[in-house]
């Protein structure tokens, strides 16, 4: 993978790197001290920053973005799956499982969720414990709460969350 561009953005929970490829974003990273500003001058990286705008002012229901996914076979079926899950839902890593043909693999599935570098836009944070319970995520389980929050929000509005 050759990288083609990167750049930073700020959300309402932190300041996110963005990279892409020329094939397609790579990943999305949280950081505490950005480096440098660069500009966003490649197209993916422009119209990530538009599709992410658009879903934290709750206007976005799904992301339709270029990605350049980059792993194992079975982490690529589960990355796959996991942009299946509607807006506002969340599913068991044993859900998730069954639903890729290898009921078995709820622990490997969580393993994949792990190594999302896409976590936003290939949502793993819709996915919970078979408990009912948030576990681990990549930014944190508040910004997993966060996150679920606003989607419940934009679906029925402001006045539950979600967990």
């Amino acid at each position: 993978m050759i990288l083609a561009g990167k750049t930073y953005y700020d959300t309402p929970i932190g300041t996110i790197e963005l990279v892409c490829s020329e094939r397609g974003l790579t990943h999305l990273a949280f950081t505490e001290d950005p480096t440098i500003e660069i500009n966003p001058a490649h197209d993916h990286l422009l119209a990530c920053i538009e599709q992410l705008d658009s879903y934290f002012a709750g206007e976005r229901t799904h992301f339709t973005l270029f990605l350049d996914m980059i792993g194992t076979e079975f982490q690529q079926k589960v990355w796959h799956q996991l942009m299946n899950i509607p807006l506002g839902s969340t599913v068991t890593y044993g859900h998730v499982a069954t639903s890729i043909q290898s009921p078995e693999s709820a622990r490997a599935v969580g393993d994949a969720c792990r190594r999302n570098k896409l976590w936003l836009l290939v949502p793993c944070h819709r996915v919970i414990g078979a408990d009912g319970q948030l576990t681990g995520y990549a930014g944190g389980v508040s910004r997993k709460r966060w996150l679920l929050d606003h989607e419940w929000s934009m679906l029925y509005g402001k006045q539950t969350a979600l967990f």
